[in-house]
């Protein structure tokens, strides 16, 4: 086993062996959910996100951090590839919004082939994300952890939907193009730097649990969600109370002196943003 392949399995606490099966894959999708944090605190601070192999190691593994698509799911195809996966990066359009136009190429998700069958799978899409692989099926309803999810087709184009409220919500658009490493460049470059980027105007934080919960972080405001409902809202008093979240309740590294950063630094990235609890009060 190589020494990336040991630091990530104990970063998600995995200690079975892992074989390219379906079953392989649904495991190692959930306990990447769990363990390795959805966050864009890098974009605000801010600092330049990279994405080769050593950056994504040093960032997501050895200081504990975690990151947003690009990082996560290059962190997870690069895991899955050494174990011995078929594996492909692709690139999707985020529609959650219902956008005007359709948006640039911001997301990254993987294809992955088992036995002649494809399957999607993404561990990088924050509160929304898949937290198991689904097949890549038109128009068929497939159960995960943290709800039901969907795709349809139209020629080249496959869309993500989730279910929301009884009704079905669409999260991006996507093709199964060849994509290059320059691609993901691109398109990080873009989500980390265009001014209306959502990733530059809100601290975000996602976590899922094993137990079909998840935990999610807005800016000042934790909310610990079951099952769909609300279970715990906090609106955090101050940067401290934040710093001290972010470790307990996401499991976030911070002390790394590369890839780590001080209740001063949270504090000097929180003041750009009128968004604490006291705010407008």
């Amino acid at each position: 086993m190589s020494p990336f392949l040991t630091a990530y399995f104990t970063r998600l606490g995995w200690t079975e062996t892992a074989t390219a099966t379906i079953e392989t894959l649904r495991k190692l999708h959930l306990l990447h959910n769990g363990a390795i944090p959805f966050e864009n605190l890098d974009v605000l601070l801010p600092r330049e996100i990279h994405l080769d192999d050593a950056a994504l190691e040093d960032k997501l593994l050895t200081a504990r951090r975690g990151g947003y698509c690009f990082e996560q799911n290059g962190l997870f195809e690069r895991a899955l590839r050494e174990i011995g996966f078929n594996v492909q990066s692709v690139l999707g359009r985020v529609i959650l919004a219902n956008p005007p136009q359709m948006p640039p190429r911001t997301h990254r998700l993987l294809l992955v082939e088992i036995a002649g069958e494809r399957w999607i799978a993404d561990v990088g899409f924050g509160g929304q994300t898949l937290t198991a692989p689904i097949r890549l099926l038109a128009e068929v309803p497939q159960e995960t952890p943290h709800g039901v999810y969907r795709l349809l087709n139209e020629g080249n184009d496959w869309t993500l939907q989730f279910s929301h409220h009884e009704h079905w919500q669409s999260m991006y658009q996507f093709d199964l193009a060849k994509q290059y490493f320059n691609d993901y460049v691109m398109g990080n470059f873009w989500s980390a730097h265009w001014p209306q980027s959502h990733f530059r105007h809100h601290l975000l934080m996602c976590r899922h649990l094993p137990d079909g919960g998840k935990m999610t972080l807005t800016n000042f405001h934790f909310t610990h969600w079951e099952n769909n409902r609300v279970l715990e809202k906090i609106d955090l008093p101050d940067v401290d109370a934040l710093y001290e979240v972010m470790q307990t309740r996401f499991g976030l590294g911070v002390d790394d002196p590369k890839n780590g950063f001080s209740v001063a630094e949270l504090a000097a990235v929180m003041a750009a943003f009128d968004t604490h609890p006291e705010a407008g009060k």
